[in-house]
């Protein structure tokens, strides 16, 4: 072992162990490698930076605003619909439907969004069924993770593994390579599921009712108790609001008057505008305004500030529905937001929304709430514009989006054109299956259709490109370089050949399925399907054998993360609502592990002949 081995090793053990520490974000861990690898001149410039050249990147990120096209146009929740409209009061119907639908939706988009918008229709199903939510949010989740078996675009790892094959001069998969097997591990799936079911709640957990369907604006404005609390204001010429910032005129420590939106003249009619700490006022603006201390004059706050009351209909902006939304947000268990309040954290700031509430052992807070210390278990109720509240769904980190009332359906800003979102992602997978241009070439073409159908406008899609996911492919793409270079990777191929390699290619496929998923319970799947790719190729060739069921192990067994509630941002997100604990997640996770190993390892080869 040379001493550049050494340092590369070293290196990487440090990067997994901030990715496991989550002290510093991923993407951060990312660049500083690239960053150190150049300093050492472990890796040339070229090489470092290869990664932003790869045409899987600029695939996912095509891909990430292909998906957000479906959800702008509603497509993704008039899923939903249809399986609550299918599913009836049948909760094995339910079941098979949700994972089928789950699966198939995330084949095409991200498994984490489509879970996402999946949750609050599970909640309000199992709601309406009466029967613990426990039931059904692990299989919603494990169904998000199997969807990523399903295509060749279905998830990054399988670019990567996909990428390697390529740059070692092997042809690639072609899109539906991964359906056959996908699919058999769906139907192990659906099967466990409805067998381990009754062992998804705690014993005497029971569904609640709170009425039939989804929330409403009304559910939430009665729960968070907002009745009374909205005011719509006028300024007059001779305000001094006029001219100066949000952040400038400090209404909310002044007057705890909480800026939710601005009604502006714009072409002879009143738009309404998003607000932030920038947002400066201008002569006959119209305020909507949220008065959560219930101590404040609010005819002292109109003389003062020079206001005009104005007719409010609706109750809390409900007439506003088009432009103001709501929506339910819940923290995680790593939120970095626990123990902070929202002035700490400058919520308004940092994701465009007010909070207008916060519920805490299922009882809204009263009194100010701008300094109130967030805690595991709150609930947060923000408002705001709807395109803001959907782009809350990309930090996963923090916490999780949950309660989007029914209204949303209708705010689909491009809800109009949803047969033109359908027909380019046909054109998409029609170009990908029929590979008469490469695939990013194929999903490029069809962002192309989606602006040119206003699916999508700019400003959404360069939003809707989860960056960090990105940054952290181009980041360890040259780690498995480095390893190349300095031997590392044949010093693993070594070990692995004489530990089992006598034994024949399923144990070594076994061998790598579970050294892939043991990687996987400390860094990203992407990470882990970098590292592990060269050395499922670098086996193969030592073996004598095809390299395609060596690199289809390493992609499914990337997107195996069943076992621990931070495998993957899928099982997180469905921790909380699911009322999961760790060890839930090792009960049922590490057993369906083993099961899809072992289909794998069957059925790999039936598929991809050694």
């Amino acid at each position: 072992m040379n001493s550049e081995l050494i340092w590369v090793l070293c290196l990487l053990a440090g990067a997994i162990y901030l990715f496991m520490t989550n002290k510093v974000r991923m993407d951060v861990v990312a660049l500083g490698v690239v960053i150190l690898f150049v300093l050492s001149d472990t890796l040339t410039l070229q090489e470092a930076l290869a990664g932003f050249s790869d045409p899987n990147v600029i695939l996912i990120a095509a891909l990430f605003v292909v998906g957000e096209g479906l959800v702008r146009t509603g497509i993704a929740y008039q899923v939903g619909d249809w399986l609550v409209k299918v599913a009836g009061n049948s909760e094995t119907r339910l079941l098979v439907l949700l994972m089928v639908a789950v699966a198939t939706l995330g084949a095409v988009m991200s498994s984490t969004g489509v879970v996402a918008i999946f949750i609050p229709v599970v909640l309000s199903v199992a709601n309406r069924m009466e029967i613990p939510a426990g039931r059904l949010m692990m299989p919603l989740g494990f169904a998000g993770l199997i969807s990523g078996m399903m295509t060749l675009v279905a998830t990054p790892p399988n670019m990567v593994v996909n990428s390697e094959m390529m740059r070692h001069g092997i042809h690639g998969f072609t899109f539906f390579s991964f359906t056959p097997l996908g699919a058999l591990i769906l139907v192990c799936g659906l099967g466990y599921m409805l067998l381990v079911r009754g062992s998804l709640v705690r014993q005497g957990e029971s569904g609640v009712s709170k009425g039939p369907g989804r929330r409403t604006l009304r559910d939430l404005i009665r729960d968070y108790r907002l009745t009374g609390r909205a005011r719509r204001l006028g300024l007059r010429p001779d305000s001094p609001l006029i001219g100066h910032t949000l952040d400038e005129l400090q209404l909310r420590a002044r007057f705890g008057a909480n800026v939710i939106g601005v009604e502006r003249w714009r072409k002879f009619r009143r738009v309404m505008v998003p607000v932030s700490g920038i947002s400066e006022f201008q002569a006959r603006d119209v305020l909507l305004i949220d008065m959560s201390d219930p101590g404040v004059d609010v005819r002292h706050f109109c003389s003062e500030a020079r206001l005009e009351p104005m007719i409010l209909r609706g109750e809390y902006f409900s007439d506003q529905a088009r432009e103001v939304g709501m929506a339910e947000v819940s923290l995680i268990p790593e939120s970095n937001l626990l123990g902070k309040s929202i002035r700490e954290v400058a919520f308004r700031s940092t994701y465009g929304l007010s909070v207008v509430g916060i519920r805490r052992d299922g009882e809204a807070l009263a009194g100010k709430l701008v300094d109130e210390p967030l805690l595991m278990g709150d609930t947060l109720l923000v408002v705001g514009n709807w395109s803001h509240i959907r782009q809350l769904q990309t930090h996963s980190r923090d916490f999780l989006l949950m309660g989007l009332p029914a209204e949303v359906d209708e705010m689909a800003p491009a809800r109009s054109q949803a047969i033109h979102a359908l027909i380019a992602l046909g054109v998409m997978i029609l170009l990908m299956v029929t590979d008469p241009v490469p695939n990013v070439i194929a999903a490029l073409i069809a962002c192309l259709l989606m602006g040119k159908f206003r699916c999508i406008d700019m400003e959404s899609a360069y939003k809707s490109i989860h960056w960090p996911t990105l940054i952290l492919i181009v980041g360890m793409l040259p780690f498995a370089l480095a390893l190349q270079k300095t031997g590392g990777v044949d010093l693993i191929v070594d070990g692995l050949m004489a530990l089992v390699g006598n034994m024949g290619p399923r144990v070594m496929l076994a061998s790598l399925f579970a050294l892939c998923a043991v990687i996987g319970l400390f860094i990203s799947n992407t990470a882990t399907a970098v590292l592990m790719a060269p050395i499922a190729l670098g086996t193969a060739q030592q073996m004598g054998v095809s390299p395609y069921p060596f690199a289809m192990t390493i992609a499914i067994a990337a997107s195996a993360a069943f076992m621990t509630p931070v495998s993957s941002p899928v099982n997180t997100l469905v921790l909380g609502p699911g009322n999961y604990s760790f060890a839930d997640f090792i009960r049922i996770g590490v057993p369906f592990t083993l099961l899809v190993m072992g289909v794998s390892v069957v059925a790999i080869p039936w598929f991809f002949p050694f």
